[in-house]
């Protein structure tokens, strides 16, 4: 097994190579896409033995973050392509500023350099790291979780080849072959190597990243996202948006968590929701728990205080009734993650009330909250979700992976 400190310091030796081209990065990621493709067997094959050891241990909404199939795959590939296609954001001129006297000023983006990215039991994370870090020229270390480490193995062996075939070191992508502890603490505490730390998984992992690292580290924050439903919103249109957000993939982090619906319409759509949702033919059957005002409505268990700050990550939801727009606000203001909120509404100015005191990533109007999502927001796929407010906000794409410095010319000029 390759000791974490002797990988971090190949991977620093690399990042001081001289910058690839854009063409020299755009053919590496296309062969790196049909390098996926090329192995899907063996990429399969791995992933069978990563479910088959989780089976009994995790539930089989976060069987399927790890479950990968021959779609699944070529979505990873057909991710890394459009990555190839977007403009490379290496070099791009922020800003630019002429000096009275003459001196050009112009804000730069660069890359980072080494970067680091601790995830759990998504294989794909692998692909979608790997390339958005590449095309904007840094060298990433991956971090996987135990649970998904040989699907990430096999993902990486065929990103690697990919590398090879277009003459392009190995050596920018990189995989952590120890998933203990140690090795993630390594990573956070690697000044000098780690230019950049970015965990992506559960409130545990974020939590001890943001609290331990000693290294720049972007805070991917949990998704506890809401909906709420105003008192002029459309029923139909809620009810499909509600259905969207919560049963479409409930184990991702822009699945909703959070219902807030207004006690004028709470009458008509809560029992139309529950007659969805408990559908004797429905397969995904979501599990609806409610504060005292919704059980008038609907014969629901009720909700604890702490499951209105819980990411349940399964076919469950929180409901609560408010009395208006502002307790709503109110509400997603103390149990919110920041990630991503929506309002339903016919109403323009209680949109643009949610819209302008709503402090999250994304916030919607009549939209659900699953577009939060690098690939839907033209990013062609992403680095993680941020919740925080410096440098990068929201699905990060390859602008958020650089950094910035100022490149000044002159011609003899002094101070």
């Amino acid at each position: 097994m390759v000791n974490t400190f002797d990988l971090l310091k190949k991977a620093k030796k690399t990042s001081l190579n001289a910058p690839l081209s854009t063409e020299v990065k755009n053919n590496a990621l296309n062969k790196m896409a049909d390098s996926l493709i090329e192995n899907t067997d063996e990429i399969l094959k791995a992933n069978a033995m990563d479910v088959e050891n989780a089976r009994g241990n995790v539930s089989d909404v976060m069987i399927d973050r790890l479950l990968l199939s021959k779609d699944r795959i070529k979505g990873m590939a057909d991710g890394i392509r459009e990555v190839a296609n977007l403009p490379d954001s290496v070099g791009s001129v922020v800003k630019s500023f002429t000096h009275k006297n003459g001196l050009l000023i112009e804000k730069t983006l660069v890359p980072f350099g080494v970067v680091a990215i601790i995830y759990e039991s998504r294989p794909n994370v692998t692909s979608d790291a790997a390339a958005l870090a590449f095309k904007s020229g840094n060298v990433s270390v991956l971090r996987s979780g135990k649970e998904a480490f040989l699907s990430a193995s096999a993902i990486v062996k065929a990103l690697k080849q990919g590398l090879k075939n277009a003459d392009v070191p190995e050596d920018y992508i990189n995989l952590v072959e120890d998933t203990t502890r140690q090795s993630a603490n390594e990573l956070m505490t690697a000044v000098g190597l780690v230019d950049l730390l970015i965990p992506r998984g559960g409130k545990g992992l974020i939590k001890a990243c943001t609290e331990n690292a000693k290294v720049p580290c972007i805070e991917t924050g949990t998704g506890i996202c809401h909906i709420y439903v105003d008192e002029f919103a459309s029923t139909d249109m809620a009810l499909e948006i509600i259905d969207n957000a919560k049963a479409s993939r409930p184990s991702v982090c822009n699945a909703a968590e959070v219902l807030l619906v207004h006690k004028n319409k709470a009458c008509e759509l809560l029992p139309k929701l529950y007659a969805r949702f408990y559908d004797k033919d429905r397969q995904n059957k979501v599990e609806l728990i409610g504060d005292e005002e919704a059980l008038k409505h609907i014969d629901i268990t009720k909700a604890s205080d702490t499951d209105f700050d819980t990411e349940f990550l399964d076919y469950k939801m929180a409901v609560k009734v408010v009395s208006n727009i502002t307790e709503a606000v109110e509400h997603i203001s103390k149990h919110s993650t920041h990630h991503s909120e929506s309002i339903i509404t016919e109403n323009k100015t209680n949109a643009d009330y949610f819209t302008s005191r709503v402090d999250s990533a994304a916030v919607y109007v009549n939209a659900s909250t699953r577009f939060t999502d690098g690939g839907e927001f033209g990013l062609g796929c992403e680095m993680g979700i941020s919740t925080q407010k410096l440098h990068a906000r929201g699905p990060m794409g390859l602008t958020e992976l650089n950094t910035y410095k100022y490149i000044i010319s002159g011609n003899g000029q002094i101070r």
